[in-house]
């Protein structure tokens, strides 16, 4: 089956990266509890490091990406999904010059749902996908399919339709790569620390927090702490506080705040600042994203 590239032009959210020559259209569908979805060509925008409170789905259509994930530096050319769960961190970067992509970031609980339908059981937890990347070029083809019904309205494709195309997409993707009982590893002592450091970021990610405190709560010395940290999440506590402030902003943001108010009320320095870490983790800026709730 043919891959087709995106329908041009991209809605161009950030004139800074169409001087590069990069594009991106960012738009969320609200009915799928506030589906995410983008599609991109990127030549040479690189996402920092970061994490999500979804999965992300991502149909490589043209010219290959890389991306790490898991401690692995993986490539994905055209005729790839590249495959991230929640909360696991990756990055992003054009590799051989450019790549287009359509992307999707379900729930865990959308996933969840067609998962126990995929395996006619009740489940304990989310799908896990081991792989990062898998050659799949009709899943490819049917996610872009997917993602132009989800982005234009006057596509032609009824809500119920619609509906029936995110679903079998999600459930082909399941049943063909994801796993359905993955066990969690046992909490070691270690983990355990490195939890109660999680959970204390989570409380206070707008506040300075220093590192021996931190280290206090894990029960772990500040190298041991660092070292385990970065071993269990993939990034080091400073950059997992930041990660958390840029979720609180895509939230505030959809609700509704102005991003001057967003960027104090998230913890960052002022705007500039907000603008610039949001940018190198989402592609658009906070603005720009901002116009979702529009």
């Amino acid at each position: 089956m043919p891959i087709m590239p995106p329908a041009e032009p991209l809605h161009d959210l950030d004139p800074a990266l169409a001087a590069s020559g990069d594009v991106a259209r960012f738009w969320r569908v609200e009915r799928y509890a506030g589906l995410d979805c983008l599609a991109a060509r990127f030549r040479r925008h690189a996402y920092a490091r970061h994490t999500h409170e979804t999965y992300a789905i991502a149909g490589i259509v043209a010219g290959c990406e890389t991306f790490w994930r898991r401690g692995v530096q993986n490539y994905a050319p055209a005729g790839s999904l590249c495959l991230v769960s929640p909360d696991e961190a990756h990055d992003g970067a054009p590799h051989g010059g450019y790549f287009v992509y359509r992307t999707l970031y379900p729930s865990a609980a959308l996933m969840r749902e067609v998962a126990e339908d995929v395996a006619g059981r009740t489940l304990p937890r989310a799908p896990w996908f081991a792989p990062s990347v898998v050659e799949d070029p009709a899943l490819v083809a049917e996610l872009a399919a997917l993602h132009d019904a989800l982005g234009a309205a006057d596509h032609g494709a009824g809500t119920l339709e619609t509906d029936e195309r995110l679903l079998a997409f999600l459930g082909r993707l399941i049943a063909r790569h994801g796993d359905l009982d993955g066990a969690p590893r046992p909490a070691t002592g270690e983990r355990r620390g490195v939890g109660r450091a999680r959970a204390f970021i989570d409380a206070r990610f707008a506040e300075e927090i220093g590192l021996d405190g931190l280290a206090a709560e894990a029960g772990l010395s500040r190298t041991h702490l660092i070292r385990a940290f970065k071993a269990e999440t993939g990034l080091t506590p400073h950059a997992y506080q930041v990660d958390r402030r840029v979720r609180a902003a895509r939230r505030l943001l959809i609700a509704g705040e102005p991003p001057a108010a967003v960027a104090t009320e998230a913890g960052f320095y002022d705007q500039s600042h907000l603008n610039r870490v949001f940018k190198a983790r989402m592609g658009i800026t906070p603005g720009a994203y901002a116009a979702l709730a529009a």
